[in-house]
């Protein structure tokens, strides 16, 4: 077999080993999507009202405008489960084992990233599913649904790999969980809960030029079935950006610490 073959082989492998590791231990995937899921029903509920008679609707209109948002955060959220399980495989000896086994070593990192993206992704259907119970309704056509698919699964595979470079150096498992809020936090300094135009000035110019807004402008644009302009290739862009620097970072990592 070829190199791309062995790896590909290798990668499937560790996979499979991630997504049993889930099935084993579902609270983990629970926790990503229960955080979205109370958030979505704080905010519908205590200021939905509010907030939407502000844009010129009532709470109906808040939820239409919030769900996006809410789901680009629970993508972020599930970065968290990356860092902890790359970071625990780093201090427990498992390592030790796979260099003594003859695996291609970004195997493992390959594995973490993809089992971390279909649970994510699977996560997304009960906040999707309790969004639709408390009024967010979609206009979005049969392909738009599954633009927006791909862009979660953009976001997704950038956020882990970025993730994964903070599990690597991350000395226990106690900071491996605690350096992703960074990237859970920015979503709320985007237009995930409010339009940017209502912020500050400073803040205002930070949430339009960070990587979440257009994500989530472009997902607001997809559910509703409204022009995206182009957010959409921002989007893109910042997911190819942010899946180079954190594979780059984290194959670099790990060949320095796994180093015979």
């Amino acid at each position: 077999m070829s190199t791309l073959t062995y790896a590909v082989h290798d990668s499937t492998t560790m996979l499979r080993r991630n997504l049993k590791h889930a099935i084993r231990y579902p609270s983990v995937g629970l926790g990503s999507a229960m955080m979205p899921i109370l958030m979505l029903l704080l905010f519908v509920y205590a200021f939905g009202d509010s907030i939407g008679a502000g844009m010129g609707g009532g709470r109906d209109t808040y939820v239409k405008y919030l769900t996006p948002g809410i789901i680009i955060m629970g993508v972020a959220a599930g970065s968290m489960s990356t860092s902890i399980a790359v970071c625990s495989d780093m201090t427990e000896g498992i390592i030790n084992r796979f260099r003594t086994m003859n695996i291609t070593r970004s195997s493992f990192m390959t594995g973490h990233v993809l089992g971390s993206v279909i649970q994510t992704m699977v996560c997304m259907v009960p906040v999707v599913g309790v969004a639709l119970a408390v009024g967010f309704r979609s206009g979005a056509t049969p392909l738009e649904w599954l633009a927006a698919a791909g862009l979660l699964t953009a976001i997704a595979f950038a956020v882990t790999w970025l993730s994964v470079a903070l599990g690597l150096i991350s000395k226990t498992v106690e900071s491996a969980s605690n350096k992703p809020l960074l990237i859970q936090f920015l979503p709320f300094l985007g237009s995930a809960f409010v339009p940017a135009d209502s912020m500050s000035p400073g803040l205002r110019w930070f949430a339009e030029n960070q990587p979440f807004t257009p994500m989530t402008e472009t997902l607001r644009g997809l559910l509703s079935g409204s022009a995206i302009g182009n957010d959409a290739w921002i989007s893109l862009a910042w997911c190819a950006g942010i899946t180079v620097v954190g594979y780059v970072w984290s194959r670099s990592l790990f060949n320095s610490t796994t180093k015979r």
